[in-house]
């Protein structure tokens, strides 16, 4: 079996060239059935025109009358055909004049000739083009890199297939926007995007087709690595950053961190300047108390594009959220000795405040505490009163006389009055002489 490969390009010779010494009006057709064949099919390069008594049929596969394109020469008479140089073993004139190729192959596209032969040994040609069209094998997406960072790598998608064939792309399965084309090379099969966006990240495939097949690759998922951008923190679903928090004394805050970054950053908390060993994306404060007033950052890195960003807030206990509680240290104190009236939960805001040695009334009062931070003695004082900053009350040397109720009101910047009592109970301190007494035996009656 004989072989040829691909016809050139043989449009420069004319259709239905006749020879000078045929009459003007003679033309052959050749038209390829079916119009646009697949490798494969059947077809039939039927021939329309023919005049006269012919003698034989002349096929040729090339531009020219050359005889290494002849492909077959055929008696008319006699059905007699033989095979010429371009004969591929598929071939077969038919008696009608027109050339039969069975199972046709892209390699028999090309420019067809027919040369006839009438009984006045006059020739006639008519000329015809075919195209065998390719069964489309599956391309396949190939890419300098899946994973890039915005606006500094570039994306480089190139579509291979060994078929001659058109191509589109599709974007996350849809045809390629506009604005992504503009990025395509002429022969639609080189992709390139200077400066990737996020936006572009997704499902890239190619797709090729001609008149009889299409064929789609596999899908190349590509990534973009940006941020981290926007970086919050929130509290309840609301965002904090730059804000003031305040939180109520002993109670739970958590404070979330968050971005638009991809992939999802990694996190650090500080705390006043001083890192926390907290990995996570949120940070749980359990108990609220004076020790952790203070401010609270967020640092968010990407570990592919290596860059930063930050937020921060202030937490702060709520201004008289702490129930107040006076607790006198010692418990039980002794006559002769010192207590103090000790003040837990004061109010931040506070203003003023006053002790009172009994009911909060202005001739029990003992001392008052002004704005300027400096206290000052009331009507029952005793000389022995001290007032602190965080309205603790110091009695010193005590006595018997100083057991029983102390009043603490407060006043803070809002206007908020607080009254709180405390009952302070005084053991006697007796003389070791009457403490050893108390344990000797009773006399027994009768006896002295």
């Amino acid at each position: 079996m004989l072989s040829r490969g691909r016809a050139p390009n043989r449009e420069s010779g004319p259709r239905g060239c006749t020879p000078a010494f045929l009459s003007a009006g003679a033309e052959i057709t050749i038209t390829p059935e079916p119009a646009q064949p697949a490798e494969g099919d059947n077809v039939t390069l039927a021939v329309q025109g023919l005049s006269g008594e012919l003698l034989a049929y002349n096929w040729y596969a090339g531009p020219t009358l050359s005889l290494s394109y002849l492909v077959a020469s055929y008696i008319v008479s006699t059905g007699d055909e033989t095979p010429g140089p371009a004969h591929t073993g598929q071939e077969a004139v038919r008696p009608d004049g027109g050339l039969d190729i069975q199972g046709a192959l892209p390699g028999h596209s090309g420019t067809y000739i027919l040369q006839t032969l009438n009984r006045q040994f006059q020739t006639e040609v008519g000329y015809g083009r075919l195209q065998v069209y390719e069964i489309l094998a599956q391309p396949v997406v190939m890419t300098n890199g899946t994973a890039l960072v915005e606006r500094r790598d570039t994306l480089r998608l190139t579509c291979s297939s060994p078929s001659p064939a058109e191509v589109r792309w599709f974007f996350n399965g849809d045809t390629l926007p506009i604005a992504v084309r503009l990025g395509l090379s002429p022969d639609g099969r080189v992709l390139t995007r200077h400066g990737i966006r996020r936006e572009e990240a997704g499902a890239y495939q190619c797709e090729v087709w001609n008149p009889v097949s299409v064929s789609r690759s596999e899908p190349i998922n590509l990534t973009v690595y940006f941020g981290p951008e926007r970086v919050a923190i929130l509290q309840d679903s609301t965002t904090r950053t730059g804000c003031t928090i305040k939180v109520d004394f002993n109670t739970s805050l958590t404070l979330w961190c968050v971005s638009r970054s991809c992939p999802e950053p990694e996190y650090m908390w500080v705390f006043n300047g001083r890192a926390l060993k907290n990995g996570q994306d949120h940070l749980n404060i359990s108990s609220m108390t004076a020790a952790q007033e203070g401010t609270y950052t967020c640092i968010a890195k990407n570990p592919k594009t290596l860059l930063s960003g930050s937020a921060s807030v202030v937490v702060k206990l709520s201004a008289a959220a702490v129930a107040m509680t006076i607790v006198p240290m010692p418990t039980r104190p002794m006559e002769g000795q010192d207590v103090t009236l000790t003040v837990q939960g004061y109010p931040k805001d506070l203003l003023v405040y006053a002790w009172y040695r009994g009911p909060a009334s202005e001739p029990n009062r003992l001392l008052s505490q002004l704005p300027s931070g400096n206290w000052i003695a009331g009507p029952a004082h005793t000389g022995r009163e001290v007032g602190f900053a965080n309205c603790s009350l110091l009695v010193q040397k005590l006595n018997l006389t100083d057991a029983g109720r102390y009043t603490l009101k407060t006043v803070t910047l809002q206007g908020k009055t607080e009254t709180l009592e405390v009952e302070l109970q005084v053991a006697l301190n007796l003389p070791s002489s009457h403490k050893d007494q108390r344990h000797l035996p009773e006399p027994e009656p009768g006896t002295g």
